[in-house]
Order: structure tokens, then C-alpha cells, then sequence
């Protein structure tokens, strides 16, 4: 008897651990597209099945299922396949269309739900809007942590002080995730503008240039040096290099691009395209410096291929691809620590399909152990006590930095995580005071009122004055630095010679003989290529200066509406109409004498002189003298009133036309007038900006408009020497003969484009009558 109980109990025994190797079943929904999701599941089920320490004897068995990418019915069948087989607990990848729908059918039949947040082709994330349990109970956990990129946009540009910026979108993001960046930053009260970009990145800048005027482009131009950019890797790249081919894009601009999973390639193909500083914000996890230390989570061994970095494969995994292993850790974690209290519940097989089907009574309890549970595994602290949510993330913030040695390098500025916030400073390292000592030898070039020379006292070296010279002397003084200036030999500004070399004061910083370079020089790209500039402090357009003709008075401009011969007619229409007059009114005298039969006549004057200056009365509309007339001396009044009229009103318009006409009246208004006409002789600043702008557009065979290569023929005459000039002074006083030398400032700063009448050079005029093309890009 006591035999035949030790063999029943060993045999119950043996039934039971063929049971709990069987209890542990885990159901898996991946999208078809997401092919690592299910080799990392498939990996984390064979490193825990491999290890004794958490699950001892019991080993994990699982099924997956792969369902089309935001598939929400699919996803919901299979999830009831899996859960007809019997199931402890449910891990997905999805979007968020088929996380919403599984998330009201875990609910429903209670079975814990771990998703995972994906985000297709390197978008950036935005956050799920899962609906809210029915009875408050909510069996989905969101492994992967809420999106943070709001708060530490919002952090970042507090501590840069960004008032004004724009925000670039790519048009797969959900704009619903910026709502609550834009509600805190209008508290704030930060001006942020929203701009969607298309996959046709390219498209998007031809687009600028075909609706937007110059003006507007160049204040587009300043609203892009402060952007945010929420944009695939790819994407980025793209619009940043389409930004800079453009000309869009600036040295002084900062543009910060947000995304939670981007490579090191990809951040140095953003930086080295860029033209500005760039703030890259990213997602990153705790590494452990010891190697045995670092494969362990919750003594759980890791497999090489996760734990070594050096393997290489850590790299070339998703964000979603380390929370899924870890969520598979937490579940282990979690059946562990439920075998240990003796509180396990069997799987159940439910029919999401019958009516009458009752949830899992073992669901609470299984999700209240895992909610419980903490571990830490590839991604780092992992806990769901946080509303259902893994709260702990952690960004870094990198941003770029220059050397003389490495040129444009990446480093890391600062990191933010979920629960102290910034840790660093996001501002430009300045050099306040580690120049004490130092003497920089500085070039320039005379440019009121830029550069001046400053009355010199005798015996004393030669001082300068200017807008430059002011703020050369306020840096001198805040960093500490003397300098010593000179002017630059072959007074240019600078430009690029057939063999490589530069001139003017660009060639003076590219040989190393001066250390800066201050004057009113224009910025070019091909300039940017060589040498570093400040930020801009003046921008004006390209003018056409031309010399101003003098105002003659004419006392008889007055008589300028009608042409002579109308003012003959008129002349002699007075005398004519006024023999008429009186020739009628001796008629009518000659009758009044026969028909009153002794009765004296009105007294009405009939000279010839009273009847003209009737006439000519009536004509200035000034009246005159009645006249008790006929029907024939009415009919010929009537007329002559009608005549008038119709010449006063005529001659008033006219003179209104003519006052405002000659007011207006320039030769050259553009610059197509300029290369249409051959009286006026033009140039400009030989070596300058717009000497090398004209050359490039007028020497380019592509150029459909002729304009340029008519200008430019004028302007390159005799090597640029017969009409052009060697400094803007000099320009000035071709321009303004006999006055020797310039009158009034040199930069047009109001109007954009300065048109004047010229006029004939007089006879003790040597120069030739000059239209000089002048601006802010003739350095």
C-alpha cells in the first residue's frame, strides 16, 4: 500500500512538472514589415530558455503572428486566435491604429497587454490616442515611453532664448503631437510658426521662388535661421542640402532636429551639410562600462550580440527592437516572482466570438504582478507604475563645434531625462576674457560710414572712425584684445583670381597676414568657402545710381498742355466769335428801333470792343455783360459756352498730367531699361560682388534672358576699365561730374533701387556722364 502511494505520488508529481513546463505561454503581434521585431522576440525567448536562474525548470513556449502594416481588424483576429490557444499575456509592435483596437479587446477579456510603439521609415513618433477603458481598468501597458520630444523642445528653446522660429514637418507626421508644445509656447508667448513639407522636399523651395517676391524671400530667409526640424533622417538631409543649394540657408542660422532614433552617420551627414550650427536631439540608453556587468539584467545573462557594442549589432537595431526585448524580460520577471508566491493562474482558453465567453480570472492579478515588477534591461529602467506607462527616458543633446585642426565636430552639449530635467547648457561657449595680452593685426578698406579716417593730429598715427571702427572698439574692450589696422594694399575687398588665389582683404586673412577683417564687405558663397564672416548687421539691394539733373524753371510751362496751334485757334476764335456777337446785336438794335414805333430801346452797348470782351469773359468763365438777345445770339453763346468748357476741362487735365509726368519721368528704371538703351554709359566696382554676379550671369550660355550678357558687354569693355571703377568713390564722381567728389551718403538705405534723370557733361567736363550700379553686393 505505502509502494503503491509513493509511485501514485511521484506519478502526480511528474504530471505536475510536465505541466509547469508547459504553464508559460506568450502570444506576439508584429507588423510584416518589422522583420527584427520578431528575430529580437525570437532571441529573447531563447536567451531566458537558456537560463536557469529566472524560470528554473518552466520554460517559455510563444506564438507570432504577422499582420499588415495598420491593420486594425487583422490585428484583432489574430489576437483572438491567440487567445482561443491560452495565453498568460500578449506583446505587440504596431502602429497606433492597431494598438487602439487591441487594446478594447484586451480590456475586454482581461488579459495583459504590453505594446510597443512603431514608428515607420525614421519619423519621429508621435503619441498614441488609445481609448480609455470602459470600467477603468486598462490591461494595456505602453513599454516604450510617452513621447518627450515636446518637453525638450520646449527646454531647449527656453534656454537658447528663441523668441521667433519656424517648425518643418514632414507630411506623414501627426500635427496633433505639437498641440501641446504650441499651448505652452504661446503662454510663453513665443511666435511659432508651422510649416508642412512634402516627400518632394525639392519642390517645396521651387515653390518659394515662383510665388515669392525678393523682398519676401529675403524675409523668409531671416525667419529660417531659427528652425526646428521634425523630419525623417532622410528627409533632413535632403531639405537641409536643398536649403543650402538655394541659398536659403545661412552661416549664422541654428536649426535643431529632433529625433528619437538617429544614427552617428546620419548626424555627420546633417552636420557636414549644414551651413549654421546644428542641435541634434536623440534618445540613448545607459551603457555599462564593466563588460560582465553589462550582459547581466536581473541575473539574467544577455547574449553577446546585445550586451558587446563592439559586435555591432546593438547599432543596427530600432528603439522598438530594445524595448521588445525588454518587455519580454518583464514578463519573465514577472512569472518568476509569481511562481514564487504560489498564486499562479492556468492559461484559458477564450472565444472572443461567443457572447457568453468570461474574461480570464487570473488577468488582475497577472497584471498587477507585472505593473508590480521593475528590472533593468538594454533600454535601461523599466517600470509601468507610472499611469500604465514606462516613464523613464533619457535624450542627448549634441551640437556642433569647431576647430582649427578637425574643422565642424559634434559634441555633446547636455542630456535631459524624465525626471531631472537638463542637465547642462545649451549656450554658446564666449570667450569673455582669455584675450588679455593679445594684439591682432587687422585689414580694411575706406567706406563711409564704415570705415573712415579721422582727423589726424600731427606727429600721431593715423586714426580711424566708422560703424565698423565703434564696433571693432566695443569687442576690443569686452575681450580684452588690442589691435593694430592698416588699409589693404590694392584696395579691393576680395575675389577669386584664374589661378586659385584670392585678392583684397580676403587674400590678406587667406595668407595669414592679418587676423581679421572689418569693413562693409558684401557676403557671397563663394567668399563663405574660404574665410569665416560675423553675423550681418546691414541689407540693402543692388541700386542704379545716376546723376541727378537740374531743376530748370520755366515761366512758361503753363502753356506746355496745348501745342501752339491749338493756342492760335484759340486766339483767334475770340475776335471771330466776337465779330459775330456784335454783328448780331447791331441787327437786333436796327429792329428794336422799327418795332416800338417811338418808344426808346433798351440800352445795351453795341461796340465791337463790348461784344470781344464778352467773349472773352465767357472764355475764363468769368462772365460779363447781360445780353438781351435773339434765339441766333443764344444758339451762338451756347456754343461758345460748350466750346469753353470742353477746353478748360482739358487743358486742366492735361496741365495735372504734365506737372506729375515730368516729376516722374527716368530714363532708366530697371534693369532691363539699362540694356535696352545706348545714351547712358554704366559700370560698376571692378573685383566686386556684383562685377562677379554680372560676369557669372552674363558669360552662362544657360541663361535664357539676354539682359545680363548686354550689361555685362558694357560693363567688361576694355577689361572692365573703360567704364567701370576701382573703388565706389571713385564711381561717385563719374557720376556726379564737376562736383569733385560724391554728395551725400553712399548707401542708399531707404530706397532699395535710387533712379535720377543724368544730364549732359558740361564743357569744362573731362569724364564721361556714368550710371553706376550700386549696393550692398557691390564689395
Amino acid at each position: 500500500m505505502e509502494l503503491l502511494l509513493i509511485c501514485l505520488s511521484l506519478w502526480i508529481l511528474q504530471c505536475n512538472s510536465a505541466k509547469a513546463d508547459s504553464i508559460i505561454h506568450i502570444g506576439a503581434i508584429f507588423e510584416e514589415n518589422a522583420v527584427r521585431d520578431d528575430e529580437i522576440f525570437q532571441l529573447a525567448i531563447s536567451d531566458l530558455s537558456l537560463s536557469d536562474d529566472i524560470l528554473q525548470s518552466e520554460k517559455i513556449t510563444h506564438s507570432v503572428k504577422l499582420i499588415e502594416p495598420n491593420n486594425p481588424f487583422q490585428a484583432v483576429q489574430e489576437a483572438c486566435e491567440l487567445m482561443n490557444q491560452g495565453i498568460l499575456a500578449l506583446v505587440t509592435s504596431t502602429g497606433c491604429a492597431a494598438a487602439s483596437a487591441l487594446q478594447s479587446l484586451t480590456d475586454a477579456m482581461h488579459i495583459p497587454h504590453l505594446f510597443i510603439q512603431r514608428n515607420g521609415d525614421g519619423a519621429p513618433r508621435t503619441a498614441c490616442q488609445l481609448n480609455p477603458s470602459p470600467d477603468g481598468e486598462s490591461y494595456t501597458l505602453a513599454a516604450r515611453p510617452p513621447v518627450r520630444i515636446s518637453d525638450v523642445l520646449l527646454t531647449l528653446v527656453s534656454e537658447l532664448h528663441w523668441q521667433k522660429f519656424i517648425i518643418f514637418y514632414e507630411s506623414d507626421y501627426d500635427i496633433r503631437g505639437l498641440q501641446t508644445f504650441m499651448d505652452q509656447a504661446s503662454r510663453l508667448g513665443l511666435d511659432v510658426s508651422l510649416q508642412r513639407v512634402d516627400r518632394n522636399v525639392s519642390r517645396v523651395f521651387t515653390d518659394l521662388f515662383n510665388t515669392m517676391r525678393t523682398e519676401e524671400l529675403n524675409r523668409y530667409r531671416d525667419t529660417l535661421r531659427r528652425a526646428v526640424l521634425l523630419m525623417s533622417p532622410r528627409g533632413a538631409q535632403v531639405f537641409v542640402h536643398q536649403a543650402v543649394e538655394t541659398n536659403l540657408a545661412s552661416k549664422d542660422s541654428h536649426w535643431v532636429y529632433a529625433n528619437e532614433e538617429v544614427s552617428d552617420s546620419d548626424i555627420m551627414e546633417l552636420v557636414h551639410s549644414s551651413l549654421g550650427r546644428m542641435t541634434i536631439i536623440r534618445q540613448i540608453f545607459p551603457l555599462w562600462r564593466d563588460t560582465n556587468v553589462r550582459c547581466m539584467r536581473n541575473n539574467h545573462r544577455i547574449s553577446s550580440l546585445l550586451c558587446d557594442p563592439q559586435e555591432g549589432y546593438l547599432q543596427s537595431l530600432e528603439v522598438s527592437n530594445l524595448y521588445l526585448y525588454d518587455s519580454v524580460l518583464m514578463l519573465a520577471n514577472a512569472f518568476y516572482r509569481k511562481l514564487e508566491d504560489r498564486k499562479w493562474h492556468s492559461m484559458a482558453s477564450l472565444n472572443c466570438m461567443r457572447k457568453s465567453t468570461k474574461p480570464w480570472n487570473g488577468g488582475w492579478s497577472m497584471l498587477d504582478t507585472i505593473q508590480k515588477g521593475r528590472i533593468s534591461g538594454l533600454t535601461g529602467l523599466m517600470d509601468f507604475r507610472a499611469e500604465g506607462s514606462n516613464s523613464h527616458v533619457q535624450f542627448e543633446i549634441l551640437g556642433t563645434s569647431y576647430s582649427e585642426t578637425f574643422g565642424k565636430d559634434v559634441k555633446r552639449l547636455a542630456t535631459w531625462d524624465s525626471t531631472r530635467g537638463l542637465n547642462g547648457s545649451l549656450k554658446e561657449n564666449r570667450i569673455e576674457s582669455g584675450m588679455h595680452g593679445v594684439t591682432l593685426k587687422i585689414v580694411t578698406l575706406l567706406e563711409e560710414p564704415f570705415v573712415m579716417v579721422a582727423e589726424n593730429i600731427l606727429g600721431q598715427p593715423k586714426r580711424y572712425k566708422g560703424f565698423s571702427i565703434d564696433v571693432l572698439d566695443a569687442l576690443a574692450k569686452i575681450l580684452g584684445f588690442k589691435y593694430d589696422i592698416y588699409q589693404v594694399g590694392d584696395g579691393k575687398y576680395g575675389s577669386a583670381l584664374p589661378n586659385g588665389s584670392w585678392n583684397g582683404m580676403i587674400g590678406e586673412l587667406i595668407g595669414k597676414r592679418a587676423d581679421l577683417a572689418i569693413s562693409a564687405i558684401t557676403i557671397t558663397p563663394e567668399r563663405e568657402t574660404v574665410v569665416d564672416f560675423s553675423k550681418r548687421y546691414l541689407d540693402y539691394s543692388v541700386g542704379i545710381l545716376m546723376h541727378k539733373s537740374e531743376e530748370k524753371i520755366n515761366i512758361f510751362s503753363l502753356l506746355a498742355p496745348f501745342d501752339l496751334a491749338v493756342w492760335a485757334c484759340i486766339a483767334a476764335a475770340i475776335p471771330v466769335v466776337g465779330i459775330m456777337i456784335f454783328l448780331l446785336r447791331r441787327i437786333q438794335a436796327v429792329r428794336c428801333q422799327n418795332n416800338t414805333a417811338g418808344h426808346p430801346p433798351p440800352t445795351v452797348s453795341t461796340s465791337l470792343q463790348s461784344a470781344i470782351w464778352i467773349v472773352y469773359g465767357a472764355f475764363v468763365q468769368q462772365g460779363g455783360d447781360s445780353i438781351l438777345g435773339s434765339v441766333a445770339l443764344r444758339i451762338v453763346m451756347g456754343s461758345w459756352w460748350l466750346f469753353t468748357l470742353i477746353v478748360c476741362s482739358s487743358y486742366t487735365a492735361n496741365l495735372a498730367a504734365y506737372l506729375t509726368v515730368s516729376r516722374m519721368d527716368n530714363a532708366v528704371r530697371s534693369f532691363q531699361d539699362l540694356s535696352k538703351q545706348v545714351d547712358l554709359v554704366y559700370g560698376t566696382v571692378r573685383d566686386s560682388a556684383v562685377y562677379e554676379y554680372f560676369r557669372a550671369k552674363g558669360t552662362n550660355p544657360l541663361e535664357q534672358d539676354s539682359t545680363f550678357a548686354e550689361l555685362w558687354k558694357v560693363i567688361n569693355k576694355n577689361n572692365g576699365f573703360e567704364n567701370s571703377v576701382s573703388s565706389p568713390s571713385e564711381g561717385i564722381k563719374k557720376v556726379k561730374p564737376g562736383h569733385g567728389g560724391h554728395h551725400g551718403s553712399p548707401c542708399p538705405t531707404k530706397a532699395p533701387v535710387e533712379t535720377q534723370t543724368p544730364g549732359p557733361p558740361g564743357p569744362a567736363q573731362r569724364c564721361h556722364c556714368h550710371t553706376l550700379l550700386y549696393g550692398s553686393s557691390r564689395r
